[in-house]
């Protein structure tokens, strides 16, 4: 986000970074995540990111939009907006704050699976939303035709791996510290904070492991420990350090809404290092 005004959308700058991602190895890119500046961004800011990241990328990779509110009435509209603008699908967070009960949260994912032609993923991140998706919930949803994907941030392997024994959805790992664990039993990759920055990285280390070289697939992740704990555990959101990184190397991320507050200098300054150890050893 940048422009004549601070923090106005950039959508030639989503471009170029959506550009990037897809030369780099991904496959899908996910919109307006909490890490895109959801929370932040206007219903028309996020419609007009899908038509731009569309238009860019064409057929090369799968646009997920996040829909994700509070409200089951407005995440429908965010949904049906999403299919108009060229989405392939959507990712539906778990509804926050409000803390409704599992067969309310069941009921608010049919509601949104329902409304449009498109794929919801089931977003599961309760330490941001207060509600866990239970593995008995989910394991209902996956009945359902068009609920296809779980983004995992549950912190629960063992109930992930439940869930993957009894269905076919696919599972993604949304906390880039489990993403070859959980690809390990079966998982189908990340939804990923990280690759915003080290797309080629992350993805070598699903492709190492599809080769054959675990113990390869292992070495990488572990390269990766540092940066991925630098830009998700340093006590600032995603959102801040990914910026702050793109920012130093001159990619379009532009500034964080308020109420987040960018990076100081000393952050800023170990990311970097961080990801240039990274880069080198590759």
């Amino acid at each position: 986000m940048r422009g004549r005004g601070i923090g106005t959308l950039d959508l030639d700058g989503a471009q170029r970074l959506a550009e990037r991602l897809v030369s780099k190895g991904c496959n899908g890119l996910v919109l307006s995540g909490t890490t895109g500046g959801s929370p932040t961004t206007t219903d028309a800011e996020k419609s007009a990111l899908v038509r731009a990241v569309a238009e860019a990328v064409g057929d090369r990779a799968a646009i997920v939009a996040g829909v994700g509110t509070a409200d089951t009435r407005h995440t429908v509209e965010l949904a049906l907006e999403a299919e108009k603008a060229g989405a392939d699908g959507v990712l539906v967070v778990a509804p926050y704050y409000s803390r409704p009960t599992q067969d309310a949260v069941e009921a608010h994912f049919r509601t949104v699976a329902d409304a449009s032609g498109l794929f919801p993923v089931l977003y599961d991140i309760p330490g941001r939303t207060g509600t866990r998706i239970e593995p008995q919930t989910v394991l209902r949803l996956a009945g359902h035709p068009r609920i296809v994907a779980v983004k995992d941030c549950a912190y629960d392997l063992l109930g992930t791996q439940k869930v993957l024994a009894r269905t076919d959805l696919a599972y993604y790992a949304g906390c880039d510290e489990h993403a070859l664990a959980l690809y390990a039993v079966g998982g189908a990759g990340y939804i990923s904070t990280v690759a915003n920055v080290v797309p080629a990285q992350l993805r070598a280390v699903l492709d190492v492991f599809d080769a054959g070289d675990t113990a390869g697939a292992a070495r990488r992740q572990q390269r990766a420990t540092a940066l991925i704990e630098s830009m998700m555990a340093s006590g600032l959101p995603g959102t801040v350090t990914a910026k702050a990184l793109l920012n130093s190397l001159g990619l379009p991320a532009g500034p964080v809404r308020a109420p987040l507050r960018p990076a100081g200098h000393e952050v800023t300054d170990r990311l970097l290092a961080e990801y240039e150890r990274l880069v080198a050893g590759t």
